[in-house]
């Protein structure tokens, strides 16, 4: 039960009263308790709510007071929230005098103990300050001798007192009925007005902290950090201690004569292992290579990633930095767009490939739709159903390039050491979301845009590694390969397609344990996996398929991107730029024209090629556009993936719902802030991401498993703990 225990004199028996009424609004619940010499004791239960109330009388600490506090740790349901409040039996007497203040403090003691041990058992202790009086309005009633200085020092006394203990002071009720005081009944008894905000504040202190509210400033308590946050924090605690103390050796070696040497050795970037880029020719170092790299050089990443989620717990996870809400204008989403194109139009250089989609164009794609996909969630702009649905175009573009580039370097490479690259592609997409699931308490839906690209990829390798494994040069040897890359795709799309039929089929095949944690939201809940899934079920397969015809085309020599010159000849070129920005425009203007944003999507998931084959088809049919790209977006789209996992947490806030403050008072400046922190701290978790790389996945297959069954084995636990198994 969700039990709540007020206990007091007549103020608390108000506050009670219009608890209940706040919960059954009946006409037998609604009793005045003005005429009541003595308020009795009283329990409420409200069973569709699952909730208790319960009242007991109290205006002085004495020995009775001390049993029942003590009985209620004892019982089986502890209350929830515990509100207390009162002055002393002869209060109404006046005559406050320094012994009566002494003795008031003395009594208020003896309750620091039974507070602590009820808050010990997770029940949060409030102590409500006596309400200010009307002192014009009490001339005729009993409180006709009470001070409001009186009452302030009684006020100070129990803020002395409860400073030093685990029990909350209630300010916010003191601060209510203080700008209430005019309006209290007789001069002394909070108006309605007064005890509906008591209780609206009461349920949301209770309440907030259960339901997730789309509000980046709701007043919910910090969570409460669990065993595997600590078990993370402790392991990156031993890396920076580990890293101090070797640095310090060195130091101290140094200061000796000694001289240290570094093999100079060159380590390879991975950015082709995410963009499938069949350009990319670097390969991992060799194992010997690998094992050459010093302990440093690999607990030095390990502790830099420590202090990084150290600094995203902070932001996130703690009431340290200030949250507040988004708020959409014109203004606020266009002129950043307008800034970012103007300097990546700005820096533009000329390219060294000439290929269509080249790694430098994929780079450069994913970087300004990144950009413009956070300035979007930073705005909250999703009101506006256009802007809208552009960005699920954008997003949808990303997962097209995905399935574009990664059955290219199939096609051109015949699968080769495939094996090993998949898991590669998967270390490089999940290793900072699955560290951020342990530190941050977050499940691994919660960042759906990498699970989302961590599925389409396992798919697209189950597609292309399914025997006959299809590439170039198979195709040329067998013929009838380009048959069987048919029946793949149109068993792709079968698969696809039936699954999104049957919700409840998709629902037992994604729920199925163990691997259902991996599809649920922190409610348990599939429903974001179904809609993430559905909007762009049919997008990867498409970006395959686009990749297949432009291999084949090529092939054929029906257009030519050896050199710097156009596609096609020019009246060709011509016809096909038309139909390029036609169905471009297309889409544009079925975003404006679409007004329900469940229909719009709805066609957007079969449609949504139209819109990206145009684009890629105006960026490259011109040979002058096609060698050129933009070096600013390019460099963002090396680390777009980090840049969308950390905007959650130092970024925006309170699970992106609203932003994140460490200059409160200064927007624009702490929007500059925070941006260059967050874009440092990607770029820097990228780059740890790459170090750590061949260690955890080398060249090796043998090795390769060993390190994955060892992931499994320390996972184990964790799935066990979390209910998996």
């Amino acid at each position: 039960h969700n039990n709540f225990v007020f206990i007091g004199d007549e103020s608390m028996r108000d506050l009670y009263q219009s608890f209940i009424n706040h919960l059954h609004p009946s006409d037998d619940d609604n009793i005045s308790t003005t005429n009541l010499a003595v308020p009795k004791d009283d329990n409420f239960e409200e069973r569709q709510l699952n909730m208790r109330a319960r009242y007991i009388y109290a205006s002085e600490v004495n020995l009775a007071l001390l049993d029942t506090l003590t009985k209620l740790e004892n019982v089986n349901e502890l209350p929830v929230i515990l509100i207390l409040g009162f002055t002393y039996r002869n209060f109404l007497a006046g005559n406050v005098t320094d012994d009566v203040i002494k003795q008031f403090t003395d009594n208020l003691m003896r309750l620091v103990v039974p507070f602590d041990q009820l808050v010990a058992q997770k029940t949060k202790v409030l102590w409500k300050l006596q309400d200010r009086i009307n002192e014009e309005k009490v001339a005729q009633t009993p409180w006709k001798v009470v001070l409001n200085d009186d009452i302030d020092r009684l006020n100070e006394a129990a803020l002395s007192v409860f400073r030093y203990s685990d029990a909350v002071v209630w300010n916010a009720a003191w601060q209510i009925a203080n700008g209430l005081v005019d309006s209290a009944v007789d001069g002394y008894r909070l108006s309605d007005l007064g005890l509906r905000h008591e209780v609206q504040i009461l349920i949301n202190m209770y309440c907030n902290d259960y339901m997730n509210y789309n509000d980046g400033t709701c007043c919910a308590s910090a969570e409460p950090f669990t065993t595997l946050q600590i078990v993370s924090y402790a392991i990156f605690g031993v890396c920076i201690t580990l890293v101090l103390v070797m640095l310090l050796r060195r130091w101290l070696l140094h200061l000796r004569g000694y001289t240290f040497y570094t093999p100079l050795t060159q380590i390879p970037t991975y950015q082709d292992l995410h963009t499938g880029s069949a350009t990319a020719t670097g390969s991992l170092s060799n194992g010997s290579t690998s094992f050459a790299l010093s302990i440093i050089d690999f607990f030095t990443p390990l502790a830099m990633l420590g202090i990084i989620m150290a600094y995203f717990y902070l932001c996130d996870r703690t009431n340290f930095f200030m949250k507040e809400n988004k708020y959409y204008s014109e203004f606020s989403f266009w002129i950043p767009v307008g800034y970012v194109f103007a300097l990546g139009i700005f820096f533009t250089e000329e390219s060294r490939f000439t290929k269509v989609l080249n790694r430098d164009q994929t780079d450069e794609l994913k970087g300004w739709i990144m950009l413009v996909v956070l300035i979007y969630y930073m705005t909250g702009a999703h009101r506006v159903l256009p802007i809208h649905m552009h960005i699920k175009l954008l997003i949808s573009s990303y997962l097209f390039i995905t399935g574009y580039s990664h059955f290219s370097y199939m096609w051109q490479t015949g699968g080769n050491s495939a094996f090993v690259r998949f898991f590669q592609v998967m270390f490089r997409l999940n290793f900072v979301t699955v560290v951020l699931c342990f530190c941050m308490n977050r499940p691994y839906q919660f960042y759906y845009f990498v699970p989302l690209l961590t599925f389409w990829m396992f798919v697209i390798y189950f597609v292309l590694s399914l025997p006959p494994r299809i590439s170039a040069q198979s195709v040329d040897s067998y013929p009838l390969h380009y048959l069987y890359l048919v029946a793949k795709f149109i068993g792709c799309f079968s698969v696809i397609t039936i699954l999104f039929m049957s919700e409840v089929f998709f629902e037992r095949i994604f729920l199925t344990r163990p691997w259902k944690a991996l599809f649920v939201s922190t409610d348990d809940d599939i429903h974001e996996w179904w809609y993430q899934w559905k909007l762009d079920r049919y997008t990867v397969t498409f970006g395959m398929i686009s990749s297949a015809c432009f291999h084949i085309a090529q092939k054929y020599s029906i257009f030519d991107d050896n050199n710097h010159g156009n596609l096609f000849a020019r009246r060709t070129s011509i016809t096909v730029t038309l139909l390029a920005l036609l169905g471009v425009c297309l889409y544009t203007t079925f975003s404006f024209l679409c007004r329900n944003e469940q229909d719009c999507e709805e066609i957007h998931s079969y449609i949504v090629f139209i819109p990206i084959v145009g684009y890629i088809v105006l960026r490259n049919i011109s040979g002058i556009l096609r060698t050129r790209y933009s070096t600013f977006f390019a460099w963002f789209g090396r680390i777009s993936l980090e840049l969308f996992i950390c905007q959650y947490h130092i970024w925006l806030a309170a699970d992106r719902h609203g932003v994140l403050v460490l200059l409160p008072g200064f927007p624009t400046l702490n929007m500059i802030v925070t941006s260059f922190i967050f874009v440092c701290a990607s770029h820097e978790v990228h780059r740890i991401t790459q170090t750590l790389l061949p260690y955890a996945v080398p060249n090796d297959w043998k090795l390769v498993m060993r390190n994955f069954v060892i992931f499994l084995i320390i996972l184990i636990p964790v799935g066990h703990a979390d209910g998996m198994f």
